[in-house]
């Protein structure tokens, strides 16, 4: 259910911060808010309901792919600043990591995203970095890409309702490559095939208390 890799020595002497990491529909939002909860620490959400730009992106991700990319890495970025200033335990809904490696290099990959503007955008990233505040843990929800497809269809987002299947998978494939890359701190993965937060309560406080163990909290 649980498997913990680049463990480090972390002792908690300071506020703490948590990002949470996964494929669209994996269950990042409602881990943040459930762990949140429970440990006390202050959420940070996604922002997809008013995002100017997510329904246009899904219907023409060559025109809107950019646009797209810029309003998420600004909103982590203002949620970055939040993070490292407020003195408290944070929990992030998706890390600025996965904007940069896994959905704007896809959109350039596969040519929905021009050359210039890929370098513009990895410009102003590389920019960021050197204020950016890394995480102490980050969970990443791991599971089979028809465990993804099933909980995309259960939330009915009328605008990933036609999506295509190849969209979904290439993301799938693109997170397990990234995943064994990231390096930037203890990563927790949650098996969401086996896990369920909500039905099983006994799940989060297993959950909570990995994370507890993890942390020296």
């Amino acid at each position: 259910m649980f498997k913990l890799e680049n463990k480090s020595d972390k002792c908690a002497n300071r506020d703490l911060f948590i990002t949470v990491a996964g494929n669209v529909g994996a269950g990042k939002s409602t881990l943040t808010k459930l762990v949140g909860e429970k440990l006390g620490f202050e959420t940070h959400f996604e922002k997809v309901d008013g995002n100017p730009y997510l329904e246009d992106f899904y219907k023409d991700q060559d025109k809107w792919g950019f646009h797209l990319q810029l309003y998420f890495l600004a909103q982590r970025f203002k949620q970055q600043k939040e993070i490292r200033a407020n003195g408290l335990n944070n929990i992030q809904d998706r890390s600025i990591y996965e904007d940069v490696e896994i959905f704007a290099r896809n959109l350039f990959d596969n040519g929905k995203m021009t050359k210039r503007d890929y370098i513009t955008y990895r410009d102003l990233f590389n920019d960021m970095v050197p204020h950016l505040r890394t995480p102490d843990l980050m969970i990443y929800l791991d599971g089979s890409i028809d465990t993804i497809i099933e909980r995309i269809k259960l939330r009915s987002r009328d605008m990933e309702k036609d999506v295509d299947l190849a969209y979904w998978t290439n993301l799938h494939n693109r997170y397990e490559n990234w995943i064994k890359e990231y390096n930037y701190s203890p990563v927790l993965y949650v098996n969401i095939n086996e896990v369920d937060l909500i039905n099983k309560p006994e799940h989060l406080d297993m959950l909570c208390n990995k994370i507890k163990e993890t942390l020296n909290i």
